[in-house]
């Protein structure tokens, strides 16, 4: 048994909590214990707080950090944005001695300190190169076979290359080798690698739509016949997105978005209920008509 400090950060417990349940209901299947974090808070935003004052970034992340590291366990998170805080954090304060000094001082003052002797790990690291795509293929009784699925990494899973050292950060192969493990196919298209637009969904909406709709216009001349994701960020662009796109655009692409837990409990055998399904904005039902016809 694997045991991991769960860091949830606050999208998943705020509005995603299908991702939470999807996770607990998979990862027992490969010996995977996951703790809960007591105390935690905000990884913090990668964009916005780390553009506004960096030490008081680091200072959070380290935080984060520092209870992790007083359980004994490496960090496990299901967010983009928290892997790149969090793992950008205890790199800067692992290679930075000033930097180190400086923030722990900040945290000294709650009692805490960061001493980098833990690791972070985003969930799709943890499955692509410990699991492996074999036990993932051993596990699958339902195979997603003839979906076409629309893969979307984000932009915080593999860069800062040097620093998250996952992956191809131009060409990564990591999601779409565990999509093609459930039986799928994971589709090529056009704009792949760009941003979906949430980055700067608060302060120009409309650019941020547009980001996206160039993606969903892509996907959709592919025949995706839905979009997979592992960023709770990138999720709600594409899921809710595509309503306010509808709106504003006067176009329906209607394409249903998952997250790979979703995708492989499915494959597993579990319930679409067990996983949170009734949750998305895009309804899954003909999608899963389909997969599983009666």
């Amino acid at each position: 048994m694997t045991s991991y400090s769960f860091f949830l950060g606050c999208m998943i417990p705020l509005r995603l909590q299908n991702f939470e349940a999807s996770v607990r209901r998979v990862l027992p299947t490969f010996d995977i214990e996951l703790l809960p974090l007591n105390g935690a808070g905000c990884c913090p935003d990668p964009i916005g707080i780390q553009s506004l004052d960096q030490t008081t970034w680091f200072s959070l992340g380290a935080r984060n950090i520092a209870i992790a590291e007083e359980m004994g366990h490496d960090m496990l998170t299901l967010c983009n944005g928290c892997f790149e805080t969090l793992k950008t954090t205890n790199h800067e304060l692992l290679h930075e001695p000033t930097l180190k000094d400086k923030v722990n001082g900040i945290l000294s003052q709650i009692n805490r300190e960061f001493k980098g002797n833990i690791k972070v790990r985003h969930i799709v690291e943890i499955l692509f190169e410990d699991i492996g795509a074999e036990k993932i293929r051993e596990v699958v009784t339902h195979p997603l076979s003839n979906l076409k699925v629309a893969v979307h990494y984000g932009c915080h899973l593999v860069r800062p290359s040097e620093i998250l050292a996952f992956d191809d950060p131009e060409r990564p192969q990591s999601l779409d080798v565990l999509i093609e493990a459930l039986g799928a196919t994971s589709i090529p298209y056009l704009k792949k690698m760009e941003c979906c637009g949430t980055g700067i969904r608060s302060i120009d909406m409309d650019s941020a739509l547009k980001m996206t709709r160039q993606k969903l216009i892509e996907m959709k001349r592919v025949g995706a016949d839905c979009i997979t994701t592992v960023c709770p960020f990138c999720f709600i662009q594409f899921d809710v997105g595509q309503f306010q796109i509808q709106k504003q655009f006067d176009e329906e692409y209607n394409i249903p978005v998952l997250y790979y837990m979703e995708l492989l409990g499915l494959a597993m055998g579990l319930q679409p209920k067990e996983l949170g399904l009734d949750m998305h904005r895009i309804k899954t039902k003909k999608l899963l008509a389909r997969l599983f016809p009666q």
